[in-house]
């Protein structure tokens, strides 16, 4: 599906009632926060001859402390509008306007194809 159609699908629908689902799988680390593994290359046939050997056939994307815990929030079940009240109960007037940040970060995994949200895959068929 091409951008535009992916942005116009969003912007009618109602974002705190979509319920996101994660694409990509993640890491954990120490202190709490999440890095997220994204695949260099979709295909097997590319990874194995455009990646030199050694070196890693995934980007890592290091989240910071807000965005790890909306990331751990993405259930599946969860719909947008519970992911912002538990991080309004977790951080308090840390992260207001809560509805507006989260919507952004949202937004913007959702435009680099880090997540989908399981109203539109119903869409598609």
């Amino acid at each position: 599906m091409n951008i535009f159609r992916r942005i116009r699908l969003l912007r009618h629908a109602n974002y705190l009632e979509m319920t996101p689902i994660r694409v990509h799988d993640h890491t954990l680390g120490d202190d709490g926060r999440v890095t997220l593994i994204v695949p260099k290359f979709k295909r097997a046939f590319l990874r194995k001859w455009l990646i030199p050997p050694r070196r890693s056939q995934d980007f890592h994307i290091h989240l910071d402390e807000l965005g790890s815990a909306t990331w751990l929030e993405i259930n599946g079940t969860n719909k947008v509008k519970d992911i912002c009240d538990r991080l309004t109960e977790k951080f308090g007037e840390k992260i207001d306007p809560v509805e507006r940040r989260v919507t952004k970060f949202l937004t913007l995994l959702y435009d680099q194809r880090y997540i989908s949200f399981k109203e539109l895959m119903q869409d598609r068929g």
